[in-house]
């Protein structure tokens, strides 16, 4: 288990008779990629402006490096970056002076022109802010946050508003800060980000952690799927005996559709018995669950409860 860095337990937080935070626990271990998923309204802003030391907890226990970051402001700050949704740049500094700005303000300031270079701005150097892209800005926000070396970066939307090479630019950047050990929290939106970046994640929904665990965890809760197109011919009474089941509707419709929890075992039988009869499964796909069944799953078990 890696030393954590983040501690949350039994953590509450209520604005007057509204309870955004109810209870909920979970630890960030150094140089993990930790992703805090959820719902509109689920309360993970609530939860990040508290471990930013923002506002306090209504009740229970936060603590980042061993301390309190609302009391302790003044010694976890100089060792965390923050990335909000919206910085708030000035718009007429140029890009390279907005860096220079901010580098003097950290305990530990690292080179303006590796920062430039690392989020893709150094041609962009001399631009005012306000003459900037939102993808641009978006960049330099980045490459703000992440000016002072800091052990832990907070990253709230890191990616909103970047065309897909930046996104994938930007994985990049992140997954180069972990590997060297700087321990991250991300919130997004886009559930492929976290799929392709966290180690672990949680996913709230009204307050409360509904799924926790790493990614293999909890992408097994929900069952994986074996797709093809049906063999002309073909009557459900032709198909093999599968672990899984088989969605009629879907049969109706021309297309084999398997939900199992045996991906392996259903898709050996399947294969063997398309051999066996000569059959070529047209389009044929094999996939565990992805996190965005994951999460809607979440929903959608939320409003049947």
């Amino acid at each position: 288990m890696r030393e954590a860095v983040i501690g949350v337990h039994d953590l509450r937080c209520a604005y007057g008779a509204f309870e955004a935070v109810r209870g909920i626990d979970f630890e960030v271990g150094s140089g993990e990629l930790f992703a805090l998923l959820g719902t509109n309204g689920a309360g993970k802003t609530t939860t990040l402006e508290v471990l930013e030391g923002l506002r306090s907890p209504t009740d229970g226990q936060v603590r980042v490096f061993g301390l309190r970051p609302d009391a302790d402001r003044a010694r976890v700050r100089p060792r965390t970056g923050v990335l909000l949704q919206d910085s708030g740049s000035g718009g007429e500094l140029t890009v390279v002076e907005t860096l220079r700005l901010w580098r003097s303000l950290v305990s530990r300031p690292s080179d303006v022109d590796e920062a430039l270079a690392s989020v893709g701005l150094t041609g962009r150097a001399d631009v005012r802010v306000g003459r900037l892209s939102g993808g641009e800005r978006r960049r330099l926000d980045l490459a703000v946050a992440t000016l002072g070396d800091p052990e832990l970066l907070f990253l709230d939307e890191p990616t909103t508003g970047l065309d897909p090479e930046s996104r994938r630019q930007t994985w990049a950047l992140l997954r180069g800060l972990v590997a060297r050990g700087t321990t991250v929290l991300l919130t997004t939106h886009y559930l492929e980000e976290a799929e392709h970046l966290a180690h672990r994640l949680a996913i709230m929904h009204e307050g409360r952690i509904a799924v926790s665990g790493s990614l293999v965890d909890v992408l097994e809760r929900e069952a994986s799927r074996i797709t093809f197109d049906r063999p002309t011919g073909l009557t459900p009474g032709d198909l093999p005996a599968l672990v899984g089941s088989v969605d009629g509707e879907a049969l109706a419709a021309g297309r084999v559709e398997v939900r199992t929890r045996a991906l392996q075992d259903d898709l050996t039988v399947l294969l063997s018995w398309a051999a066996a009869r000569d059959l070529q499964l047209s389009r044929l796909k094999a996939n565990h669950a992805s996190l965005a069944e994951v999460f809607h799953g979440v929903r959608e078990k939320a409003v049947a409860a």
